[in-house]
């Protein structure tokens, strides 16, 4: 019965190493990865996991968790080969045996990486980084349509090739001339016999209290680079410009402090002709206002002033639009047409609860363009009709208006006329 049951033991964990995710595949790197590469995908990835920006999704935790352990694994050289022969199995038989590891908690982990207690912005006492503000421009389809992309920005970060310590072998030590504070109170003569002690920044470890002998040959000593770092965004249908989208904690990174919010700015960009054909539709030059769209139509003489045209205006999201007169139907210059429901899309946030969809409306401006040049014969044909209807039906402006036909004397100076 207890052979039996050990082997039933075995068995369960065997299903269970089987069933653990490929350390590599996790971390989403090449078996031949550098140690540089191994960290860096620890830092993307537990931050996207994290369970403070993933509140009571058990999945992400996992994921967590899951990330920690294979950064563990990997980072260190024997686990790795270990792990590169033998597979989680031998990982698990290292851990029996008594094997080494450097962390058991994977926020202790994150912690190590990115300052503060593990967690973002939840320590009490913990110090906080300065926001950091950028402006991303998209063009008008993305605020109409909805779009996921990405988008890059420069940041500070912490070393990942020394974790933050400044040290290429990861030892540091305690300033002896500060011893750690960071700070040497020192006397300054004032006058004779009177003297001032002042508090000043250690020069010698520069106010970190702490010496490095072998400092990081990526970092220079200084615990942080300058690196680019991609970020997902959403772009929402109707987003107003200028909406301001919060990265919590993916601002300018030091082991100092837990890393201020990145605020993203959507503006829209000038509106230009694109490659592919969905970028070279009539909509892209529409202007917005709010929730409303603009378009200028131009027209000539003779379909503002005879109608019988139809006009097929292409869409941001590439349906058409119609518009058309009937023969007879004229056209004022500057004349603007309202069209219901052709407008920006109202962002959800805008809306009342379980509201449907709603759209805002597209303002056609009608410009009216007159011929600079008539052939002869035209010119003699409009002239004539146009001598026919006003001999019949004409007025002179200047009568119907009452305006002088010779210049009016003004009133002498002097003249008050109160």
């Amino acid at each position: 019965m207890l052979l039996r049951l050990a082997f039933l033991l075995l068995g369960c964990l065997a299903l269970a190493v089987l069933a653990a995710e490929d350390y590599y595949k996790l971390l989403g790197i090449k078996k031949d990865a550098s140690e540089r590469e191994i960290k860096k995908a620890y830092r993307t990835l537990s931050k996207k996991y994290h369970p403070d920006k993933n509140p009571g999704n058990e999945e992400a935790s996992q994921k967590f968790v899951d990330i920690a352990d294979a950064y563990e694994v990997l980072i260190d050289e024997q686990t790795r080969k270990i792990y590169d022969q033998y597979g989680h199995e031998g990982i698990e038989q290292h851990k029996k045996g008594g094997g080494p590891r450097q962390h058991h908690d994977p926020f202790d982990l994150f912690s190590r990486f990115f300052g503060g207690s593990g967690h973002f912005g939840h320590g009490g006492g913990e110090r906080h980084g300065p926001n950091m503000e950028v402006r991303v421009a998209v063009p008008l389809r993305d605020f109409y349509n909805g779009r996921k992309t990405e988008f890059t920005v420069e940041k500070q970060a912490i070393c990942s090739a020394c974790e933050g310590t400044g040290s290429e072998d990861g030892h540091v030590e305690t300033c002896d001339m500060c011893g750690g504070r960071g700070i040497v109170i020192k006397r300054q003569q004032l006058a004779p016999g009177l003297f001032q002690q002042v508090q000043q920044h250690c020069d010698k470890c520069g106010g970190q209290g702490k010496t490095i002998k072998h400092p990081c040959p990526v970092c220079g000593g200084s615990r942080v680079v300058r690196e680019p770092e991609t970020h997902e965004l959403h772009i929402e249908k109707g987003m107003p410009h200028g909406v301001r989208i919060t990265y919590e904690n993916e601002a300018d990174e030091s082991p100092d402090w837990v890393a201020g919010d990145l605020i993203v700015h959507l503006v829209e960009t000038d509106p230009a002709l694109g490659q592919q054909d969905h970028e070279r539709t009539d909509g892209t030059f529409f202007r917005r206002r709010g929730k409303d769209l603009f378009w200028r139509e131009v027209l000539s003489l003779r379909e503002a002033w005879m109608g019988d045209w139809t006009r097929n205006i292409t869409h941001l999201d590439g349906h058409i639009v119609q518009l058309s007169r009937k023969r007879g139907e004229v056209v004022q210059p500057n004349t603007v047409e309202i069209i219901k429901d052709e407008g920006m899309p109202i962002w959800h946030q805008q809306l009342e609860n379980n509201a449907e969809p709603q759209w805002g409306s597209l303002h056609v401006e009608y410009v009216v363009v007159l011929p600079d040049q008539m052939e002869k014969g035209m010119e003699k044909d409009f002239w004539g009709v146009w001598e026919k209807w006003r001999k019949k039906s004409g007025k002179v402006l200047d009568e119907e208006l009452g305006r002088p036909k010779e210049a009016i004397k003004m009133p002498e100076e002097g003249h008050d006329e109160l």
